[in-house]
């Protein structure tokens, strides 16, 4: 799929796929060159997209799920056949171009969180690509001394994304060492029988998973939870943590817990 040659934008820059990897029919992800001019906090998003047939460019907001040390720019996608970008977006191959904006920004980031003991990532879906970015920061353990990762999806094969990238990150000659023993993966399954089933909210409302993890609730003196996922599960763990008595943190005013509101289209 060659991007037809268009003149591309000043508020973008034009990047090359380096790798596509298909991990279900719903989901993909994507590896692109990163310009040198680019640098961006782990677990910030960025606008990336397409040029149309009109010449005007079609972009969305992606997470980012590289750490900012890596020379090159990882992404994680769900497929939409009738999405205006997603359904041309999944058919990408390596060598083609795409459109990548130059202004990173976004609150999941270690800058507008208080520090504490454990931090928390709890993801659904796709919201596990900034945290892909997150777990692999060396800042991340300079800050806390244990991470828990939560993924929940429906199926059990949606899970296999996360679980390469947390294979790769304690294997990493950069963080691996730091990463051994202070990084914990849990992941959950709502269609299909797995080792932990359920909705995040669920397991976090009815204590399931603190008792898994052998872990105490929230707590606002201790715990720090950053959250992505659909726009319900973001309403919902909200609510559990101001429950719990955390903060919502922002890059202006850091707080005991952050949310993501970008979402891809």
């Amino acid at each position: 799929m060659e991007m037809k040659k268009q003149a591309i934008p000043g508020s973008v820059n034009a990047v090359t796929v380096v790798d596509v990897h298909h991990w279900t029919n719903r989901l993909f992800s994507f590896r692109v060159t990163r310009p040198d001019s680019f640098r961006f906090r782990s677990g910030e998003f960025v606008m990336i997209g397409l040029m149309k047939d009109d010449g005007k460019p079609l972009l969305r907001a992606y997470s980012i799920a590289s750490p900012s040390w890596d020379h090159e720019l990882d992404f994680f996608s769900i497929k939409v056949e009738d999405g205006p970008l997603t359904s041309r977006l999944q058919k990408i191959q390596v060598g083609d171009e795409i459109l990548l904006g130059k202004k990173p920004t976004g609150t999941l980031v270690l800058d507008a969180l208080l520090p504490g003991k454990t931090l928390y990532l709890l993801s659904t879906g796709t919201g596990i690509a900034p945290f892909a970015s997150v777990i692999r920061d060396p800042e991340t353990y300079d800050r806390f001394d244990h991470v828990v990762l939560t993924h929940t999806c429906r199926d059990v094969a949606e899970l296999a994304y996360g679980e390469k990238i947390v294979k790769d990150t304690l294997e990493d000659p950069l963080v691996g060492e730091m990463v051994q023993g202070r990084l914990t993966h849990y992941t959950s399954t709502t269609r299909e029988a797995h080792t932990h089933t359920g909705r995040i909210t669920t397991l976090i409302e009815n204590g399931k998973l603190f008792e898994d993890l052998g872990r105490k609730p929230f707590n606002k003196d201790e715990d720090r939870v950053m959250i992505c996922g659909s726009m319900g599960m973001l309403q919902d763990t909200k609510d559990l943590c101001e429950a719990a008595g955390l903060t919502e943190g922002a890059n202006s005013m850091p707080g005991e817990f952050v949310i993501e509101k970008a979402f891809v289209g």
